[in-house]
């Protein structure tokens, strides 16, 4: 088993979730990340997804059916709230696309070339060669298309930041064909270049956001996240065994929050501005978290089970029209 994956998509859950807690916190400077919580869960969707055995319909369909079902549901019941309304959104946008969840738009997006890319074989054998070209791309089209006047490069809802997402789950790629070169293979200088990446990839985007004269050069910022997310897959992949060690309690945690990924950020929009302020902190926090937790939760196993009930009823009606 290759637990460390498990570890970093509940870590790339908790990240994100962080980011959104806006209000939360004493200072919201606590209330970031959320980018680096997003290129990990992009990473691992590469990792996991890197060889599809399936036809391009069937595979791309199942990926559509675990993200649609709880993106119409959720929709629809905060249009029921009114935490969203019609005067702000055209309903296809809130239902199929984009939605207003901007992960739901860029991975129904990326799915489509990521699928071609591994199922062609050539592509798989030269990764380092495929990440390069689509880096290339990604530069010329930011000197000749990007407004650098101001910073924005890390605003999630801009077509652009697709390249840095695009790159990730290619990332994610390279270390699952690379696994055995990285798996239990723990450095402590990994850790080390890990920690300053960070402060640099803080550091930088602080700067950009203070100081616009510096802003051409803002490309830098996606590019020092990159090397982040290659230190975090470099670092939790060589404690793999130490991971799956863990605890059962703290594993069955880890587990639980991956499972339900999706979900955690699916509800959290509406969920955060009600509790925020209700309560002081730290208690706004702990009646938060245990909300979003238990909302995905339902909302991740009641979708399932819907699905299931579904799928057993249009058997039965296909089996009496099959009679």
């Amino acid at each position: 088993m290759i637990y460390f994956v498990t570890v970093l998509r509940a870590l790339a859950a908790m990240i994100i979730t962080n980011s959104h807690y806006t209000g939360v916190y004493p200072t919201d400077l606590i209330a970031n990340g959320g980018l680096l919580g997003d290129v990990i869960f992009f990473a691992v969707s590469g990792f996991c997804l890197y060889n599809p055995k399936q036809r391009f319909l069937p595979w791309y369909g199942k990926r559509i059916l675990r993200i649609y079902p709880q993106v119409w549901i959720l929709t629809g019941l905060y249009c029921l709230l009114t935490v969203y309304t019609f005067s702000d959104w055209f309903w296809p946008n809130l239902f199929f696309y984009p939605t207003n969840f901007h992960f739901v738009a860029s991975i129904i997006l990326l799915y489509i070339p990521f699928y071609f890319l591994m199922r062609w074989e050539k592509a798989k054998q030269h990764i380092s060669l495929v990440f390069l070209i689509v880096a290339a791309a990604w530069l010329l089209c930011y000197i000749f298309f990007v407004d650098k006047s101001y910073y924005h490069i890390d605003t999630v809802r801009e077509p652009f930041i697709r390249f840095l997402f695009g790159e990730s789950m290619l990332l994610g790629v390279y270390f699952r064909l690379n696994l055995d070169r990285f798996r239990n293979k723990n450095k402590l200088i990994n850790w080390v270049l890990l920690v300053l990446s960070a402060g640099i990839y803080l550091a930088t985007k602080l700067a950009f956001s203070k100081i616009e004269s510096i802003s051409t050069f803002q490309i830098l910022n996606q590019c020092t996240l990159l090397l982040v997310l290659y230190l975090v897959f470099r670092c939790f992949a060589g404690i793999d065994a130490k991971l799956e060690a863990l605890p059962r309690f703290i594993k069955r945690i880890l587990e639980f929050i991956a499972e339900i990924t999706l979900e955690i950020y699916l509800v959290q929009i509406g969920i955060i501005p009600f509790f925020a302020k209700l309560l002081p902190f730290p208690l706004n926090w702990l009646v938060l978290t245990s909300v979003i937790v238990a909302g995905a939760a339902v909302l991740h196993f009641g979708t399932k089970k819907l699905i299931e009930a579904l799928q057993l009823l249009f058997r039965k009606l296909f089996r009496k029209k099959a009679k």
